[in-house]
């Protein structure tokens, strides 16, 4: 299957480009605006699909901000992926609800690693997914010697879907 086709296929059989302002093409049901909104409310973790640089697979899920066309994560320096998306920083990625009317976004892009020195992506993901920082998880996640990097990801292509007309009687 072609690349074309099986974002046909993920977008339920709706070829339309999105219109809006978003700087990548978008194909599916949804328009930019409608996949902003998503983006910015879906409040889900993000799976990220690289590459090992053994040429392997690997997949993980991560919180995330969208912000300026861009998805921003945070992870400790000394997790695997940042390793590589060093090497390589080609990946796709979905954020999807996980009830019933299924939804989402998927796409490809490119990642860039940098230092989250003073911990502001960190804080801001642990504010809008703990709802703050008075928890032990957070407690941990900021410690001063845990060094943290954000990945930002520019997305190159993104493909939308929404199953709610299809499943309007099972939500």
């Amino acid at each position: 299957m072609t690349d074309d086709a099986a974002d046909r296929v993920a977008a339920d059989g709706d070829d339309r480009t999105a219109t809006g302002t978003l700087p990548f093409p978008t194909t599916g049901p949804w328009d930019g605006d409608r996949t902003t909104e998503f983006l910015t409310d879906a409040l889900v973790p993000i799976r990220l699909a690289c590459h090992t640089p053994s040429g392997g697979l690997w997949m993980l899920s991560l919180w995330y901000l969208y912000r300026d066309d861009q998805l921003c994560c945070a992870t400790a320096n000394e997790a695997d992926v940042v390793d590589f998306l060093r090497a390589d920083p080609e990946l796709a990625f979905e954020v999807s609800v996980n009830d019933p009317p299924y939804m989402g976004v998927r796409g490809q892009g490119t990642a860039t690693v940098e230092p989250d020195d003073d911990k502001v992506t960190l804080e801001a993901l642990i504010d809008r997914y703990l709802g703050g920082t008075d928890n032990s998880l957070a407690t941990r996640l900021l410690a001063e010697d845990r060094e943290e990097v954000v990945i930002r990801i520019d997305p190159t292509r993104v493909s939308t879907w929404d199953f709610s007309d299809r499943m309007d009687d099972v939500a």
